[in-house]
């Protein structure tokens, strides 16, 4: 068994908030583990509608705080990750039959209003009959609302986020998972973690975080030996990914007879992502997978809008993921369920904490691990203080946060990219891009070529620096080449990290 000794903070779960929370705490001085059952960002962070935005629908369940807090952290995580997040312009065609046009534009002034916004353009009316967003839109919708939120490489906010964390002194372990933590008379936790591989690793630490997602209470009950009178809801959300049928860089937000909404957002180039769905869960998180009446409601919403229609056998990909949401016995509706986070803390005095994450949202994560660690601040009184709202994430250091200079730099340096290429690793990596490319002086220095924009060399950087073991890894979280490759492409890119 591998012995990691004494660490001040041992953290369950590699999604946002475990990655958020571990960066936060290294940053603060404390030395932390991280250990996570599979990948980062495996589970529900990397399946979200990869925004980050305030939740204009939100301010109907008078969630003011929740949107508050989110728009504010819009622009820091901007700042922090501008070659991984971006702004988007949204478009609300409007129909009448389910909010009238004075609730849009008050509920658009509040969103341009409530959290200070400095960075990003405010909302505006559009004439469906004249704008060019109007072109892909049926003409009996004349008039739209068009505002501000921002693009996000999910998982990828993840992966830098540990990354980060790594820099900073804390251990992280993928693939490897928690099997029982109990308290003991030295006044600490003893974890005990299990490899993919089998192999046994423990750990003591002066406080537990548990932000397994939707296994908190599973860590709760079954890792912990504990109870609570918390819970978790689960609920289930599919996205669908179509060729984009429209011109220009804007997105759209069509409004269902349900009176909820739907994202249709540029994804991929020459592709779009369309999400997400709401349908309570009760299965196996990890075996969540889109079912045929959440395609048809997508299908649905979409074709009330479109002019032209989309049919079933245009959907290229699917993914589907278990939000946990803290479980506020709100009524069936699980879009009325709180977006918002809560902690429950089981500290018997004079033991080690357990602090057990409910809920939360990508949008607020590193505010989240802000006020978990606020929580725990009786024991560790001399940790650092909350750091992270001025710093970048790793490859977010771009002079000025300026990504169309950056990029511009990059392939003045490195002129024999195409514009694909140099694009996809700087939005990637930032400025690790320079790491990966190195002294490279054509593409034959960057090794095999796999297919789309896959090099070897991008492998190589990813298995090296990033955690990525399996094909999966590479081609759906770390990047997306797996959309743009073929069948037989991908088949031999998986034969060949099994022969590594």
């Amino acid at each position: 068994m591998t012995d990691h000794g004494i660490v001040d903070l041992a953290v369950i779960g590699g999604g946002i908030n475990g990655a958020g929370v571990a960066r936060d705490a290294s940053g603060r001085g404390l030395k932390v583990l991280l250990c996570e059952k599979g990948d980062l960002a495996e589970g529900t962070s990397s399946r979200s509608g990869k925004l980050v935005h305030g939740g204009l629908r939100y301010l109907e369940y008078y969630e003011f705080r929740l949107v508050r807090e989110a728009l504010i952290e819009r622009e820091v995580l901007l700042r922090s990750a501008p070659h991984i997040i971006w702004p988007m312009r949204f478009v609300l065609p409007h129909s009448p039959e389910q909010r009238p046009a004075w609730m849009v534009r008050t509920g658009l002034f509040l969103y341009d209003h409530l959290g200070g916004r400095k960075m990003l353009p405010g909302s505006r009316k559009l004439d469906l009959r004249r704008a060019p967003e109007g072109r892909a839109i049926k003409k009996e919708f004349v008039t739209a609302f068009e505002y501000s939120d921002c693009w996000v490489d999910d998982a990828r906010l993840v992966v830098l986020n540990a990354l980060d964390a790594k820099q900073r002194g804390a251990i992280v372990l993928t693939r490897t998972a928690a099997t029982s933590a109990r308290r003991g008379d030295d006044g600490l936790w003893t974890v005990t973690m299990k490899g993919a591989d089998g192999s046994s690793r423990s750990v003591k630490a002066r406080a537990l975080i548990n932000s397994a997602g939707p296994w908190v209470e599973d860590v709760i009950g079954r890792v912990a030996g504990r109870n609570s009178s918390y819970r978790v809801r689960l609920v289930k959300g599919s996205h669908i990914v179509v060729p984009k049928f429209w011109d220009g860089p804007q997105a759209y937000l069509f409004q269902n007879d349900d009176k909820r909404v739907i994202f249709v957002n540029p994804y991929e180039g020459n592709l779009c992502l369309i999400g997400t769905t709401d349908i309570p869960f009760t299965g196996r998180p990890e075996e969540a997978t889109i079912d045929q009446s959440e395609i048809e409601y997508l299908l649905r919403v979409v074709n009330r809008y479109a002019a032209k229609p989309l049919e079933q056998k245009d959907i290229v990909s699917s993914f589907s993921g278990v939000r946990p949401l803290y479980d506020n016995n709100a009524d069936a509706n699980a879009s009325a369920v709180t977006r918002d986070y809560v902690f429950e803390v089981d500290a018997p005095e004079g033991q080690p904490p357990l602090l057990s994450v409910f809920g939360g949202k990508i949008t607020t994560f590193r505010k989240l691990a802000e006020h978990a660690l606020d929580r725990l601040t009786k024991t560790f009184p001399t940790m650092d203080k909350a750091w992270t709202a001025e710093a970048t994430l790793p490859g977010g250091d771009l002079p000025n946060a300026d990504f169309a200079a950056f990029l511009a730099a990059l392939r003045a340096d490195y002129p024999w990219l195409s514009a694909d290429l140099s694009e996809h690793y700087a939005h990637l990596y930032g400025t690790r891009a320079r790491h990966l490319l190195g002294s490279a002086t054509g593409l034959d220095a960057l090794g095999h070529h796999h297919g789309s924009l896959l090099y070897q060399r991008e492998v190589d950087f990813l298995r090296e620096t990033e955690w990525a073991l399996t094909p999966a890894d590479i081609l759906t979280r770390r990047t997306k080449h797996g959309l743009h490759m073929s069948a037989d492409e991908k088949q031999d890119f998986e034969r060949s990290m099994e022969a590594a």
